[in-house]
C-alpha cells in the first residue's frame, strides 16, 4: 500500500490547479483569438447563434455601422438581415451609450439570447464589429455560406491606448492600385488601425492628379525603369514576389514606361471607403526636397533650373521665389478638396540645401528676413506653409528634420531618425505633438527576421526621459512602408504582415505581459489571413544559423512553427520547391556542403529560404599568451567606410579598452569604424555559436577564421556562425562600421546549442 502525506496531496493539488489554469488559458485563447486583445474580456458560457431570422436593432446614428455589420454577416449567411428599430428578443443591438467617454471605446456583450454593442461614437461601434468579425468562423472571409453563424459568449469593455495608430504606404517609388489600397484599408480596419498615411509624391513619381498642373501626372507619373526596378528584376529570378506588377507597365512612343497615378475622383473614392471604416487618410506631398518628379515638368521651381541628385539627395525647390509658394499653395488647395483630414503632411526631410547657399535670391531673402542659416531658411518655408494650412483649418505634419531650424509649437512632428534620439524629446518639451515612427523597428520595408515581431510588440513610443505631462505629447505611432524594393502587392503583403498585428496590439492594448498570448493568437490569425489571400510572411524556422561547423558529423533538425507546414530541402545549391524532398529528422551531414531549406504551406506558398553552410573542421587549439590584461584593445576611426576592410591602413583617431562588445556612449560621429582586438578565453571544448547584430556592418574573426560575416552598409540585422574551439585563449578580432544613421552592435554566443547570451567580460583579454 502507498501512503500520501498532506505534503504530497498539497503538491498534487497545486499541480492540478496549474494544469487546469493553463488549460483554461489555452481554451480562452482558442475561443477568443483577438488581435488586438481587448482592455477587459470576461469569458461567458454558451454561444449566440445568428441565422437569417436574426435582426439588427439600432440607434438612429449608427446606420452606416449597421450596414457594415450586415455586409459582414451576409458573407457567411448568403443574405442580409433586417435592420429595424422594432424590439426583437433575438437580435444584435447597436446602442448609444453616453457614459462611454473614451474616443473609439465600446462595450460588447454576447449571451445566448442577444448581442449588445454599445458606444458613444460610431467608431466605437465599428471597432466592436471588427471584434465580432474575428470571433466569427474564418470561412466568413471567403464567402463560404452556412445556415447559421456562432459567436462565443463574453463581455468586453475596450478602448485604445493611443490615438494615432497608423500605417504609411509609399506609392511613389512603386505604384499600387486602387483595389490594393482598399484591401490595405480592410486589413487595417480588421486590426483597429485608424490612420493611413499615403506618400503620394517623390523623386521617382508623382501619383495624384493636380488639374492646375497636368504635367505632374502626364509626365511625372511615368518613368523608364530605374536602378531600383533593375534590382527588383534581378531578385525576381529566385523570388517571384519581386516581379513588378505588369498592370503598371505601358508602352508609349516606343518606350517601356512604369508608373501610374490616381485621378482625383478615384482618390475621393478611396477616402470615402476608408472613412466608412473609420480610417483617416493623410496625404503627403513631400517638399521642399524629394521633388524631382515635379521639377522635371516645372523647372521654374528650382533656384537655378538644375534638377539632379547631389551627394545624398535630389535638388529641392527654391524657398526664395514667390512662384514656388504659388505652386505649393495651388497644389495643396486641390489636395484639400480630395482629403478632408485635418492633417496634411508636408514631408520636409532629406533636403540638399547647397544650391540655396549659391542663390542671390536666397541671400537677399535671408538678409531681409533675418534668417541666420540654411536650416532656418528651410524653416521659413515650412512655417510659411503651415500658416497657409492653418488658414484652411488644417494641421501640418512634418518629418523630424523640420525642427532643426526652428518650428512653431503647432506643427506636428513625425519622428523617424533613430540616430537622433533627442529629436522627439526636444519636440515634446517644445510643446509639439509627436508621432513616433523610428526606422528601428517601425520601417516595415526593412527585411523582417526572427526578432521583428518581438521588437515591434515591445516598442515603447514614450521616450524614457519624458515626465508624465510631457509624455502626453506622444499621441501614438505608425509603421512606414517605403517601396523602393517593394515592386508588387505580394511583396508589400509579405513586408507588413504579420508585423502590423504586433503594432496594432502595442498601440491598442499596450500590455507587454500579453506577448506570449499574442503569439498563440497570431497562430490562429494565420488561418484568417489565408482566407483573405494575404501573402503574409510565414513564421521563422526556429534556431537556424547562417554558418555551421562539425567535427565528425552534423545533424539538422527543424521544429515546424505551424503544424500545417512542410519543410523541404536541397543540397545542389538550387532553391527548394514543392518537388524537393522533405527534411528528415534529423538530416545527417557527413561532408562540408550547403543545405537550403524552406517551409511550404499546403497551397504551395514558400516561406523564406534559409541557406545553411556546413563546414567540417578540426577543433581549433588555444594559443599561449603572456599574462593577459582584461578587456579588448580598440581603435576608433572617425570616417565613413563602405566595408570593414577599408579601415585597414586608415588613420586611427583614438584608442580605448573595453570589456564589453558595444559602441561607447561617447561616440557621436554619424559615420565611424571601430576595431576590437585581443583574445577570447573559453572555459571548455565545444561548438561555439556567435550571433552578430550590426547596423551597419561587422566581421568577426576567431583564430584565422571568419566566424561571422555581417559586412557592408545595411540596417540592423543579425548574422551567425559557428566555430569548434578547444578550452583556452583564441585570437579575437571584430571590425564594426557605421555609415550614418542609427547604429547598433550586439554580439552573443551559445555553447553546443544552448540559449544565446552575452559574452562574459572575464573571457575578453588583450
Amino acid at each position: 500500500m502507498k501512503f500520501f502525506t498532506s505534503k504530497h496531496l498539497s503538491f498534487k493539488l497545486v499541480t492540478l490547479v496549474i494544469f487546469i489554469s493553463f488549460n483554461a488559458a489555452a481554451q480562452e485563447i482558442s475561443r477568443y483569438p483577438l488581435i488586438p486583445y481587448p482592455a477587459e474580456l470576461v469569458a461567458g458560457k454558451g454561444s449566440f447563434i445568428i441565422t437569417s431570422k436574426t435582426s439588427i436593432l439600432l440607434a438612429e446614428r449608427f446606420w452606416n455601422e449597421a450596414n457594415e455589420l450586415n455586409d459582414l454577416l451576409s458573407k457567411g449567411l448568403g443574405k442580409k438581415l433586417s435592420i429595424t428599430k422594432n424590439p426583437n428578443p433575438h437580435a444584435i443591438k447597436l446602442v448609444y451609450d453616453a457614459s462611454i467617454a473614451a474616443p473609439e471605446a465600446y462595450k460588447l456583450t454576447i449571451t445566448p439570447q442577444q448581442v449588445i454593442i454599445a458606444a458613444k461614437d460610431p467608431a466605437g461601434i465599428f471597432h466592436a464589429i471588427e471584434t465580432i468579425r474575428q470571433l466569427l468562423p474564418v470561412s466568413i472571409e471567403d464567402g463560404n455560406i452556412a445556415k447559421q453563424l456562432s459567436l462565443p459568449a463574453l463581455t468586453i469593455e475596450d478602448h485604445p491606448t493611443y490615438e494615432w495608430r497608423g500605417m504609411h504606404l509609399d506609392v511613389s517609388r512603386h505604384f499600387f492600385s486602387i483595389n490594393y489600397l482598399e484591401k490595405f484599408i480592410d486589413r487595417m480596419a480588421l486590426y483597429k488601425m485608424n490612420k493611413l498615411h499615403l506618400h503620394l509624391t517623390d523623386d521617382q513619381g508623382w501619383r495624384i492628379e493636380i488639374k492646375r498642373y497636368p504635367r505632374l501626372t502626364e509626365e511625372g507619373a511615368w518613368r523608364t525603369f530605374n536602378n531600383q526596378d533593375s534590382a527588383c528584376m534581378k531578385r525576381a529570378v529566385d523570388n517571384p514576389d519581386f516581379t513588378i506588377d505588369k498592370e503598371h507597365i505601358i508602352q508609349r512612343d516606343g518606350k517601356t514606361l512604369y508608373g501610374g497615378f490616381y485621378t482625383q475622383d478615384e482618390m475621393k473614392g478611396v477616402v470615402a471607403y476608408a472613412a466608412a471604416r473609420h480610417i483617416d487618410v493623410i496625404p503627403e506631398i513631400d517638399m521642399p526636397g524629394h521633388m524631382m518628379a515635379a521639377i522635371n515638368s516645372y523647372p521654374f521651381l528650382t533656384c537655378n533650373g538644375e534638377n539632379k541628385f547631389g551627394e545624398l539627395f535630389s535638388k529641392p525647390i527654391c524657398p526664395c521665389n514667390e512662384n514656388t509658394f504659388e505652386f505649393a499653395e495651388n497644389v495643396f488647395n486641390e489636395i484639400m478638396k480630395i482629403f478632408p483630414s485635418k492633417y496634411i503632411h508636408i514631408g520636409g526631410d532629406e533636403v540638399d540645401r547647397s544650391d540655396w547657399a549659391k542663390s542671390d535670391a536666397c541671400k537677399a531673402l535671408m538678409q531681409k528676413e533675418g534668417i541666420k542659416d540654411l536650416p532656418a531658411l528651410q524653416s521659413y518655408f515650412i512655417n510659411r506653409m503651415e500658416k497657409f494650412f492653418n488658414s484652411k483649418g488644417r494641421k501640418m505634419i512634418g518629418w523630424d528634420e523640420i525642427i532643426e531650424g526652428g518650428v512653431t509649437k503647432t506643427a506636428i512632428i513625425m519622428y523617424w531618425r533613430g540616430w537622433v534620439p533627442d529629436a522627439p524629446v526636444k519636440a515634446a518639451k517644445n510643446g509639439n505633438t509627436v508621432i513616433m515612427t523610428p526606422g528601428e523597428p517601425l520601417y516595415f520595408d526593412a527585411q523582417p527576421d526572427q526578432y521583428s515581431i518581438s521588437k515591434v510588440y515591445h516598442f515603447n513610443p514614450i521616450p524614457k526621459v519624458l515626465n508624465k505631462e510631457e509624455a502626453k505629447a506622444i499621441i501614438g505611432a505608425q509603421a512606414n512602408i517605403w517601396s523602393e524594393m517593394i515592386p508588387s502587392e505580394k511583396r508589400a503583403d509579405y513586408m507588413y504582415m504579420p508585423r502590423m498585428t504586433a503594432l496594432a496590439e502595442m498601440l491598442w492594448t499596450n500590455d507587454q505581459n500579453k506577448y506570449d498570448s499574442y503569439l498563440k493568437r497570431l497562430v490562429q490569425q494565420y488561418n484568417r489571413m489565408d482566407a483573405l489571400k494575404i501573402n503574409y510572411r510565414l513564421p521563422d524556422l526556429p534556431g537556424l544559423l547562417n554558418e555551421y561547423v562539425f567535427t565528425d558529423e552534423g545533424k539538422l533538425s527543424i521544429t515546424k512553427p505551424l503544424p500545417t507546414l512542410t519543410i523541404r530541402y536541397t543540397t545542389d545549391g538550387l532553391p527548394p520547391t514543392t518537388a524537393s524532398p522533405k527534411l528528415p529528422s534529423p538530416l545527417i551531414i557527413k561532408t562540408s556542403e550547403l543545405v537550403k531549406v524552406a517551409a511550404f504551406t499546403p497551397a504551395g506558398t514558400r516561406g523564406d529560404i534559409y541557406s545553411l553552410n556546413y563546414t567540417q573542421q578540426l577543433m581549433l587549439g588555444p594559443v599561449k599568451i603572456a599574462p593577459p590584461k582584461p578587456g579588448l584593445a580598440c581603435s576608433y576611426y572617425k570616417a565613413y567606410f563602405k566595408e570593414t576592410a577599408l579601415m585597414h591602413g586608415a588613420k586611427v583617431d583614438s584608442t580605448f579598452i573595453t570589456n564589453k562588445i558595444e559602441v561607447p556612449s561617447t561616440v557621436k560621429a554619424p559615420s565611424f569604424g571601430i576595431t576590437y582586438r585581443g583574445y577570447i578565453e573559453v572555459p571548455t571544448d565545444g561548438i561555439y555559436s556567435f550571433y552578430l547584430t550590426c547596423d551597419d556592418g561587422g566581421v568577426l574573426r576567431i583564430g584565422n577564421n571568419v566566424t561571422v560575416n555581417n559586412d557592408g552598409n545595411h540596417s540592423a540585422q543579425e548574422r551567425s556562425g559557428q566555430i569548434a574551439l578547444a578550452m583556452g585563449a583564441h585570437p579575437f578580432n571584430l571590425d564594426f562600421i557605421e555609415g550614418g544613421g542609427g547604429f547598433k552592435l550586439l554580439l552573443k554566443y551559445s555553447l553546443n546549442g544552448s540559449e544565446p547570451k552575452e559574452i562574459p567580460a572575464s573571457w575578453l583579454k588583450h
